[in-house]
């Protein structure tokens, strides 16, 4: 049996800004953490005279065609993968629709397994870029690049998003103690919401190509902020990276009226009140996961804790999407 395991995401400055509508034309940067929380992809001979799928629902057919989820028929179709017999199964720490890249995570580790499968070799670049062809250019997702390269690279690491669609990748300059300091600084909780992220994604996507003055100068600031994100953490100033993570946040919510309700608001005041110092929605907003910088870390989980919050403990993850066996 084959098993890729592949990484979920945390985003640190920049996010919004690796939508091809927007970097085609400006470019863009972001910062991206991979954290040791996984998605699994197994992938084996069965030997029967069908194709198995197993996900948050079970598949059963005869042809690729026939195939529901459509990574996985796109994938196999791509790699050209077409005879019985492959039985595919996907499992996750944490579920889908909570803005941590489970889809790109996903993707990629699919395309790792089925590329084992026949006995071929990929590179981090390719998995990376081939996980977006499908996700964006084959089934058309109005998403961004960063969830499938993070996934593929691991690490916590800088991607230059350039015009010609190339991406430069390379790791935040920071060193492993400090690391692990803003590991512990930052704190993860969930909304309790689960949401599409298409919708909220689709409409920046539109209001981009649509030249809307509003929406480029918000993501002319978004990149801003994420180049001096980056300069705050590589000189060890956490406490700016907190407040910027603060300002982020107050324009992200700009971008549409989806990105917030009244209780993402109500909370984010309440941790401001119970030492957090900044930060914001992961993924595309409307519910997920917080994730807040905090000098008082313990204080703040006591907080959202007894607002009925659930923390998600999570550590950085080096590793990039790999083969267990």
């Amino acid at each position: 049996m084959i098993i890729a395991r592949s990484p979920l995401r945390i985003t640190l400055g920049g996010g919004g800004t690796d939508l091809p509508s927007y970097y085609t034309q400006h470019g863009g940067f972001l910062i991206a953490a991979a954290i040791d929380k996984h998605v699994y992809v197994t992938a084996h001979n069965s030997f029967r005279d069908d194709l198995l799928i197993r996900y948050s629902k079970i598949e059963n057919v005869k042809a690729v065609r026939e195939i529901e989820h459509p990574i996985v028929r796109e994938a196999l179709r791509l790699l050209e993968i077409s005879e019985p017999g492959i039985e595919i199964t996907s499992i996750a720490d944490v579920s889908a629709g909570t803005g941590l890249g489970s889809s790109g995570s996903f993707t990629a580790a699919l395309l790792k397994a089925l590329y084992k499968f026949q006995g071929s070799f990929i590179t981090t670049e390719q998995l990376a870029e081939l996980a977006c062809r499908i996700e964006i250019d084959i089934l058309g997702e109005p998403i961004g690049k960063q969830d499938q390269y993070i996934a593929a690279f691991g690490g916590v690491t800088c991607f230059e998003f350039l015009p010609d669609h190339e991406v430069k990748a390379y790791p935040l300059r920071v060193r492993p103690q400090q690391l692990d300091e803003l590991n512990d600084k930052l704190v993860l909780f969930s909304t309790g919401n689960t949401r599409s992220a298409s919708k909220i994604l689709q409409e920046q996507k539109e209001k981009t190509l649509q030249n809307d003055t509003a929406m480029i100068d918000n993501l002319h600031f978004i990149k801003d902020l994420g180049y001096r994100s980056k300069q705050a953490l590589e000189s060890g100033d956490f406490v700016k990276f907190g407040k910027l993570l603060h300002e982020h946040w107050l324009f992200k919510k700009q971008r549409s009226p989806a990105m917030s309700n009244s209780d993402i608001d109500r909370w984010y005041e309440y941790a401001l009140d119970h030492g957090a110092i900044g930060g914001k929605i992961i993924g595309a907003g409307g519910g997920g996961f917080f994730m807040f910088y905090s000098e008082e870390p313990s204080t703040l989980k006591s907080a959202l804790r007894r607002e009925g919050l659930s923390e998600l403990k999570f550590r950085f993850e080096f590793e990039g999407t790999h083969l267990l066996t």
